[in-house]
C-alpha cells in the first residue's frame, strides 16, 4: 500500500464512527448509505461520503441496484480482515538519483541568513523569511551536522554553479546521505534561497 492510501484509510479508522460503521459493514451482507445513516444517526452525506472513500481505495465494493426505477448504491465490504503494509523506503526512492546532478548555488539578495557553528567548521542553522512587511515571518531550520558542512560548501551567488554531487563531494558528504541533502536543497530551492542552473 502506499503512503497516500495507507494515510486515506488512517483517516476514514480515525472517525468516531468509524468502529460502529465497520460493525454494520460486517455485520449486513450489503448496506446502502441511507439505510447506514439512519443507523448510525449520521447525516446521509457524512455516511455517502465515509463509504464512498472506502471504496475508493478498495476497501468496498459497491452494486448498483434499482428500487422503482430509481437507481442507489449497495456497499460490500470486500474482506473483513484489513491489514497493509507501508514501504516507507519508498519515499526515499522518489527522489530520482539524478537529481544529485542539478548544479546550484546561493540566490543573490535571498534575505536568507546562514548562521555558523561555533568552531565555524559548517552551518548550523539557517534563517528564512516569509511574507512582506508586517506580515513577514522568520522561520529558522536547524541543520544536521552533514547538512551544514553541505551549506558550508554551497558556491556563493557570484561562483559558478557546482553539481550538489559535487558539493556533496567538496563537503566530506558520504553518498549514502543524499537523501537528508536533497531534503534542504528542496526546502531552500521553495524559500528562493538558491537557484538551479537550468539546462542548455
Amino acid at each position: 500500500m502506499d503512503f497516500k492510501t495507507a494515510a486515506q484509510l488512517g483517516t476514514y479508522l480515525s472517525k468516531d464512527y468509524a468502529r460502529e460503521f465497520f460493525r454494520l459493514l460486517v455485520s449486513y451482507q450489503d448496506i446502502s448509505a441511507s439505510e447506514a445513516a439512519s443507523r448510525l444517526g449520521l447525516h446521509i452525506k457524512t455516511a455517502q461520503d465515509f463509504l464512498e472513500g472506502l471504496t475508493e481505495i478498495g476497501i468496498l465494493r459497491r452494486e448498483e441496484v434499482y428500487e422503482k426505477k430509481r437507481p442507489y448504491y449497495r456497499y460490500v465490504l470486500r474482506d473483513a480482515h484489513i491489514s497493509f503494509e507501508l514501504d516507507l523506503s519508498l519515499l526515499e526512492r522518489e527522489r530520482a538519483n539524478g537529481d544529485a546532478t542539478r548544479r546550484i548555488r546561493e540566490k543573490s539578495n535571498s534575505g536568507a541568513n546562514f548562521s555558523l557553528a561555533r568552531g565555524g567548521e559548517y552551518i548550523a542553522h539557517v534563517a528564512l523569511w516569509t511574507g512582506e512587511g508586517r506580515d513577514r515571518k522568520e522561520r529558522k531550520i536547524s541543520l544536521t551536522r552533514p547538512q551544514g558542512e553541505f551549506l558550508y560548501q554551497l558556491p556563493f551567488p557570484n561562483a559558478d554553479f557546482l553539481s550538489i554531487a559535487e558539493i556533496m563531494h567538496r563537503a566530506g558528504v558520504g553518498t549514502e546521505l543524499l537523501p537528508e541533502i536533497l531534503d534542504i536543497v528542496d526546502v531552500l530551492d521553495q524559500y528562493g534561497t538558491i537557484e538551479i542552473e537550468k539546462p542548455g
